[in-house]
């Protein structure tokens, strides 16, 4: 899975209406809903949009053929592995008609080389881990964390000890786990709290 990491615009035509296709990365169905108000050009003929933002999608015709716009640009997103995306593109009419088929050509078309053209970065799954380390084997736990791919998020001094807080691959977290329970002879206690996407 891929997210777009900046706004991305590319501009298309199709006898003499102009595509215009804008990519954003959006967390949430509700910041995909607010950017699309900012963006839409109110001048333009039409400006069809669709979002994904994980299991969540909407996409809309905006008065065009229904099917011919909104849906290719959703089937675009997905097509690509595309997600917390929203993409709109703005139809400026050029007067002649494109039919159904060249709609969903087109608006679809716009979607995918604007994706495809927008700087990305892959989403890897990352497990979040607790350790509870006593003081005198918190050297250990750094360099177990270090040896074994995991990055500290959080460090806090508890009465016994600390209490780390390390973002692992989900691959590498096995390898974590097992580089700490034996360094330290079981004494590191290692709690999976939840799991997350992060970009490389």
């Amino acid at each position: 899975m891929q997210i777009i990491t900046a706004r991305h615009t590319t501009e298309d035509e199709a006898r003499k209406s102009r595509f215009v296709a804008t990519a954003l990365a959006v967390d949430s169905a509700e910041q995909a809903l607010s950017v699309l108000a900012e963006v839409r050009d109110p001048k333009a003929t039409h400006n069809p949009w669709a979002y994904k933002v994980g299991e969540v999608h909407r996409f809309n015709d905006d008065g065009e053929v229904g099917g011919t716009a909104g849906r290719p640009i959703l089937t675009a997103i997905e097509q690509l592995g595309i997600d917390r995306v929203l993409v709109i593109v703005t139809r400026h009419y050029g007067g002649i008609k494109l039919g159904t088929g060249g709609l969903v050509r087109a608006y679809g078309g716009a979607a995918a080389r604007c994706l495809r053209e927008a700087p990305k970065a892959t989403l890897v799954p990352h497990a979040l881990l607790e350790v509870a380390v006593p003081f005198e084997m918190l050297g250990i736990a750094h360099r177990a964390m270090e040896r074994y791919g995991g990055t500290r998020e959080s460090e806090h001094h508890t009465e016994d000890g600390a209490v780390l807080s390390i973002l692992v691959e989900v691959e590498r977290e096995g390898t974590l786990v097992r580089g700490m329970t034996d360094l330290s002879a079981g004494r590191l206690r290692v709690t999976r709290r939840t799991e997350v996407l992060k970009p490389l």
